[in-house]
């Protein structure tokens, strides 16, 4: 039985389904178990178990990303697990036992960072995707330097492409590359900037999503 301290935001230890949670150097962290759990004894088992499932494989598509988005909110756990209690607690919606991601409420990056102003996306060429958005620098605390942080997530294939070094918030546009079996597929695209000593980084913006051409 798995027993999760301080609430939902503190560690999981134990297992609930086939989530299994522990500490290890005193960070906590949670994983899959590769086999599945049979007969659930409880529908709020059953429920706990879909919404877990739902985020998991959302956060573990997107691994690099929120390895450096989530990087300041990792205090006595790991990224992923810190992203896992957010993402959890804010986007996951849905009916038991259909439940599912809100993209537009899902932060892939935590931070005090000026954010992204006026982000757009285009994918009319095959292949990519165009990042644009304003140059802001000078307004808050977003810097000339600061870079962009792209992610382009393929929910069919639950994968991603990201880009965490990108181009200047001064330049006002990126163009991401993506695989050519991406094309057809839906794609959910994410935004943020990162200072350029990687110390801090801006809440990310859903740009919505698209067809991959």
């Amino acid at each position: 039985m798995g027993k999760i301290a301080q609430g939902i935001l503190g560690g999981l230890s134990g297992k609930v389904g086939n989530v299994i949670g522990g500490s290890w150097k005193g960070i906590d962290y949670i994983r899959i178990k590769p086999s599945s759990v049979a007969n659930p004894r409880t529908e709020g088992q059953v429920n706990q178990r879909n919404r877990f499932t739902v985020t998991l494989e959302f956060l573990q598509a997107i691994k690099p990303f929120i390895k450096q988005g989530y990087k300041s909110l990792a205090i006595k756990k790991t990224e992923f697990n810190a992203a896992m209690s957010y993402i959890l607690n804010n986007a996951v919606i849905g009916t038991a036992p259909n439940f599912n991601i809100n993209y537009n409420d899902a932060l892939v990056s935590r931070g005090g960072l000026s954010g992204v102003l006026n982000g757009t996306t285009d994918l009319t060429n095959p292949g990519e995707v165009t990042f644009d958005w304003d140059d802001n620098s000078g307004e808050g605390n977003a810097n000339t330097t600061d870079k962009a942080m792209l992610l382009v997530y393929n929910p069919a294939k639950k994968e991603s492409i990201s880009v965490i070094d990108g181009n200047l918030r001064t330049s006002g546009s990126q163009t991401v590359v993506i695989p050519a079996t991406y094309a057809g597929d839906t794609v959910e695209l994410f935004a943020a900037f990162i200072t350029a000593d990687g110390s801090q980084v801006s809440n990310s913006t859903y740009l919505g999503s698209g067809t991959a051409q």
